[in-house]
């Protein structure tokens, strides 16, 4: 029998795999995976069923429908200032296939490519899959900064690609004005192709504008711009994505994309051309919504005692357990609590490649208010029956 790749057979499911896994084996409360409850927006809705209703079903242009690149340029110019042109845009089957298409065209065998730890699981396994090496810089909790010497330290001849997932999940932070400067000059000084994800850059909160990679001094002709209609909608399952580079850069990502997914399913793409239509105000309600959870989240950890981490983006909160007065690890407490206290969270370690924190536990916070109440109920349960266990030995 013909063996599988060794890359793949050794591989565990992915940690979201596995916790909503045990999320449904044990009817527990899914904080982990993060996807909002509430029911999609009517509207978009109504616009996909009129589009499979009324527009074609077959074969859309590979690099995706003429009125989505259109509209996500007419989207960027107004929301961040970004002079986009459609030939610059290649419309993906969501940000993971994006991720993808960007490292196989730009990475090939022994190319370092610098990652930033915690980091979205996909992005080392795909690395080595193109056959380059990826190199951790570490952030450290509370502030989870980006640090320039150890940027810099870790940069070598054979660095080739940086990547930067700004805001950051799964810490929910931002990168300041400075560190943005200053990773661009880092890429600029050492020839680095920027590969930039950045899904949640309509998922700020507190009047924070998003600033891209792409709009620096020097990156326009380096960046490639990661985008998800999934997170700006909060509709995870539609997987609409797009890259977003110069001429130069984006015909080997166009290569790279036909060998993928070579479409996106063209009802959601009109959907989305019509949703990125919206007026800001729109947005803005929606961005109210989330903030309203997240807001009603942290407080309601706070009352219960749990040590929550600053949040500026994404729908998570962390928390920090031996601030909270939890002594296990985050693996331990997130197998743990799924099975005997019936909440799912993501245990941040596992974000890590090598070591990281392990005293971190990431919660989603896009849900009602009676979920998030009851989920708390049941952690703060949970930790009262930890401690006394702790204290019997």
């Amino acid at each position: 029998m013909t063996a599988a790749h060794p890359l793949y057979a050794a591989m565990a499911p992915t940690i979201f795999e596995h916790m909503s896994g045990l999320a449904r084996a044990h009817d527990a409360i899914n904080l982990g995976q993060g996807f909002p409850d509430e029911a999609p927006h009517p509207d978009l809705i109504a616009a996909a069923a009129r589009a499979l209703a009324e527009k074609s079903n077959q074969y859309p242009p590979a690099f995706g429908l003429p009125e989505l690149r259109d509209a996500i340029c007419r989207f960027y110019g107004r929301r961040q200032g970004l002079a986009l042109a459609p030939e610059q845009v290649i419309v993906t089957s969501g940000a993971t296939e994006a991720l993808a298409a960007a490292l196989f065209a730009f990475v090939g065998p022994g190319d370092e490519v610098i990652l930033f730890q915690p980091a979205y699981d996909s992005y080392a396994p795909t690395v080595r899959r193109a056959g380059g090496v990826p190199v951790s810089v570490a952030l450290e909790p509370p502030g989870w900064r980006y640090d320039a010497a150890a940027l810099a330290a870790a940069i070598t001849p054979r660095t080739r690609v940086l990547m930067l997932n700004d805001p950051l999940n799964p810490a929910g932070t931002v990168a300041s004005e400075a560190e943005l400067a200053m990773i661009a000059a880092i890429c600029v000084r050492h020839d680095l192709v920027a590969i930039c994800d950045e899904v949640w850059e309509d998922v700020r909160f507190d009047g924070a504008c998003h600033r891209s990679l792409l709009s620096f001094p020097g990156m326009a002709e380096r960046a490639v711009k990661i985008g998800s209609a999934g997170k700006i909608f909060g509709l995870t399952g539609w997987k609409v994505g797009w890259l977003i580079a110069a001429p130069a850069l984006a015909t080997p990502l166009g290569r790279a994309h036909q060998f993928l997914t070579f479409t996106t399913p063209p009802a959601l793409q009109w959907a989305v051309v019509e949703g990125l239509g919206y007026a800001d105000d729109w947005f803005a309600a929606q961005r109210g919504n989330w903030a309203a959870a997240r807001r009603y989240l942290a407080d309601a950890l706070d009352r219960a005692g749990f040590a929550v981490l600053p949040n500026a983006a994404t729908w998570f909160l962390c928390v920090d357990l031996a601030a909270s007065g939890i002594a296990l690890e985050d693996r331990e407490f997130s197998e743990r609590a799924v099975r005997e206290a019936g909440v799912a969270s993501i245990p941040v370690s596992a974000l890590f490649e090598g070591d990281g924190p392990r005293h971190i536990v990431r919660l989603c916070f896009a849900k009602d208010g009676t979920t998030l109440d009851e989920a708390v109920r049941r952690l703060a349960v949970f930790r009262d029956m930890l401690a006394r266990e702790q204290a019997t030995g």
